[in-house]
């Protein structure tokens, strides 16, 4: 479980600070959605959020932090290249 996140992942056409923060949950939810894993499973255990008490938010903070991780395998990456090697 994550400690500090936002119930909407960023949206930014560039990658920001809280994507850098959270890469590894980024990592993480890409797995648990090639393992086929429930996401209410994935946002009880990276989130800590209940899905049966909080089932709007836990849908959108799952939804969206899955589409920004998404977005990081097809265009954040490559942003990270570039700054790497600045």
């Amino acid at each position: 479980m994550t400690d500090a996140f936002d119930d909407i992942a960023p949206s930014s056409a560039d990658l920001t600070d809280y994507d850098r923060a959270h890469i590894k949950l980024y990592m993480r939810l890409l797995d648990a959605a090639a393992d086929g894993a429930d996401w209410r499973e994935a946002v009880a255990v990276l989130f800590g959020i209940d899905p049966v008490r909080e089932p709007d938010r836990a849908r959108r903070v799952h939804d969206s932090h899955l589409a920004r991780a998404r977005w990081m395998t097809e265009t954040g990456y490559k942003h990270l290249l570039r700054t790497s090697q600045e």
